[in-house]
């Protein structure tokens, strides 16, 4: 009996039986009705077969865990990819402990918290994703104390600080029982290593051993990888630097040979095209001068390619080269732009179909730069004519040009186009002389006209729109002088009679801007709302209508719908959602999708207060129009 017994359980030690099944001899001979003694015995050997299966329990897992150990400083001594390594640290963590999820979080500096960098075994997309602040979960404490910590029900422990998000993240997951221990790079906590269960369970001391010893691992793998990205660009550094040693000599010698023929040739008293020759002689290639309108004023070099033809490229490039204020490549060209100070005056586009170092970028740059000091001597001239031009818009605000055939006699002389119609355009500039100086060359630049008073500009220029030129203007100062000034537009004009009435009303239109707190700003009367209606030369109801619910009515005609009934209600009501539904007899569901119909079509600030004021303003009015108290076309 004995001897049958011990090879039942040295059989189920030998198949790996569960612990359960080792209670089954024990049951059978209670069954059988044996004796006390033969009860004992069995349970003696019952005992001693599960201590020896325990054993073999343990070396299984110690072997399991050794191999793992061994198998991590393999992967750390072929580190290829870093994400490769840690992903098999947290697997085989996850593994052996025998855990439902284990992840890696290490420090994000450029946020202040820690983050995901690899999970295995969680499902939930939120947990995933999840970001933990400094100091925040078990996690933190981890960090904090650089000491492992483990929890047998994160819910139910208050050691640490919980916060919604990470206990969300954690529910959704599932999560009860976790295990962390810190990633030590000395005295420095790089990142924590983490176990965890979806289960209720303790952690034995030599589970929390073996998650240090792979989160060691862990720690080598990250901190050779950023060993070996510096000593990458060391190299890489060190090699660009011998490069440029050795590619030295012939830039400055290059540099130089353009730099004493450019010099020579304005000492000589040569022109644009000269110096356009003598930098397509250096680079190669072709290349086109364009002033600062864009009109082209020299071609030099090898015969012009199809991309110097195409109008529209060089159009965009020399732009692009003009806003930038540096040279910018498009396709096979090369565009600089050359000007005085910030105002730009010419922009040289070189067709060359390699790459342009950046010593030859210089060349051209200098090129540029050589080429705007010449047109900036011709420019000198022009500038008489602007004093001309100057007194001529004096006349017309001071209402001295007695008739349109004098106005047209004198326009004739400076080569105006008094066809067009054309717009005025006061830029306030509060005195600044240089801005002041712009104002005029542009003007000149777009064949208007241009005079100083006091701390503003006084513009004419060509145009029908007085917001868009307005803004036209800006935007152009700011690119140009890299500054701000209060513009306003008015018009468009009727020669000469109506420039006084303008001048006053864009005048008006400086000051409310300031008044409002808008300096720098640009804008016309028609911009300014229900107050352009007080400053303006004549009231325009209509345009104010459809500035300000324009596309409100526009969708009503259209649909048949009653959005503007829906504002009036609204507004009513003090801006009540129930209230307004009740006496709109609808429900409080479709009143909030008609005000967000309403937003759609008016924007987002419709109902900050000054934009409320104008629109309530505009649904009087409307409803007055509607009434026939203003006439059809009022």
């Amino acid at each position: 009996m004995n001897r049958m017994t011990r090879e039942i359980f040295l059989e189920m030690l030998e198949r790996e039986a569960p612990a359960v099944e080792f209670e089954a001899p024990l049951l059978e001979a209670r069954a059988a009705g044996a004796s006390a003694a033969t009860l004992a015995e069995l349970e003696a050997t019952k005992l001693a077969a599960l201590r020896v299966r325990a054993l073999l329990e343990r070396r299984a897992r110690r072997e399991a865990e050794l191999a793992a150990l061994f198998d991590t400083a393999s992967d750390l001594a072929a580190l290829r990819d870093v994400d490769a390594v840690l992903r098999a640290i947290v697997h085989r963590a996850r593994r052996l402990l025998h855990a439902d999820v284990a992840y890696l979080t290490v420090p994000d500096p450029q946020r202040d918290d820690t983050y995901m960098r690899v999970t295995d075994g969680a499902g939930a997309q939120a947990f995933r994703a999840c970001r933990l602040p400094m100091g925040a979960g078990l996690g933190g404490l981890v960090a904090q104390t650089g000491m492992p910590y483990c929890t047998a029900d994160y819910f139910a422990d208050r050691r640490f600080r919980h916060t919604e998000a990470i206990d969300s993240a954690v529910g959704e997951e599932g999560i009860v029982a976790i295990l962390g221990v810190p990633m030590k790079l000395g005295d420095r906590v790089i990142g924590v290593l983490f176990a965890s269960h979806r289960a209720a369970r303790p952690y034995a001391p030599e589970e929390i051993a073996l998650l240090v010893s792979l989160a060691a691992h862990a720690t080598i793998a990250l901190d050779s990888a950023r060993l070996l990205t510096d000593t990458r660009t060391a190299l890489a550094e060190l090699s660009a630097a011998n490069e440029a040693i050795r590619a030295h000599y012939d830039t400055v010698e290059r540099a130089a040979r353009a730099h004493d023929r450019m010099t020579d040739l304005v000492v000589r008293g040569g022109g644009v095209e000269d110096v356009a020759a003598v930098a397509a002689d250096i680079l190669g290639g072709a290349l086109l001068v364009l002033d600062a309108d864009g009109r082209r004023i020299a071609v030099a070099g090898a015969p012009v390619s199809e991309s110097l033809d195409d109008e529209d490229i060089v159009d965009e490039i020399s732009s692009t080269a003009a806003k930038l204020g540096r040279t910018v490549q498009m396709k096979q060209l090369w565009a600089a732009p050359g000007g005085a100070g910030s105002e730009p005056l010419c922009t040289l586009v070189l067709h060359y179909p390699h790459d342009l170092s950046p010593s030859d970028q210089r060349i051209l740059e200098r090129a540029a730069l050589v080429t705007a000091l010449l047109l900036l001597f011709q420019r000198s001239i022009a500038e008489v004519e602007g004093r001309v031009r100057g007194e001529l818009l004096d006349d017309l605000l001071n209402e001295r040009v007695p008739s349109a055939d004098a106005l047209a006699g004198r326009a004739r002389l400076l080569r105006l186009d008094l066809a067009q119609p054309h717009v005025l355009v006061v830029v306030d500039h509060g005195d600044q002389r240089r801005t002041a100086s712009w104002t005029t060359g542009y003007a000149l630049s777009r064949h208007g006209l241009a005079t100083t008073r006091g701390d503003h500009t006084v513009l004419l220029l060509p145009g029908t729109d007085p917001t868009a030129t307005a803004r036209d203007v800006a935007k152009d100062l700011a690119a140009g002088l890299e500054t701000a000034a209060t513009i306003a537009g008015a018009g468009p004009v009727e020669l000469p009679a109506a420039v006084a009435d303008a001048y006053g009303e864009a005048c008006r239109c400086v000051r409310v801007l300031h008044a409002l707190g808008k300096r720098g700003a640009a804008a016309s009367v028609d911009t300014l709302g229900f107050v352009g209606l007080l400053i303006s030369r004549g009231t325009d109801v209509v345009s104010f209508l459809d500035n300000t619910i324009g596309p409100v009515t526009d969708y009503d005609r259209r649909r048949g719908a009653s959005l503007i009934q829906t504002l009036e209600a609204y507004f009513a009501t003090g801006r009540s959602l129930s209230n307004s539904a009740k006496r709109l007899h609808i429900h409080v569901n479709t009143m909030t999708q008609r005000l967000e119909r309403i937003t759609g079509l008016l924007g987002e600030g419709w109902q900050e207060p000054d934009r409320e004021l104008e629109v309530q303003l505009a649904l009087r009015l409307h409803r007055l129009r509607e009434s026939a108290v203003f006439p059809p076309n009022l």
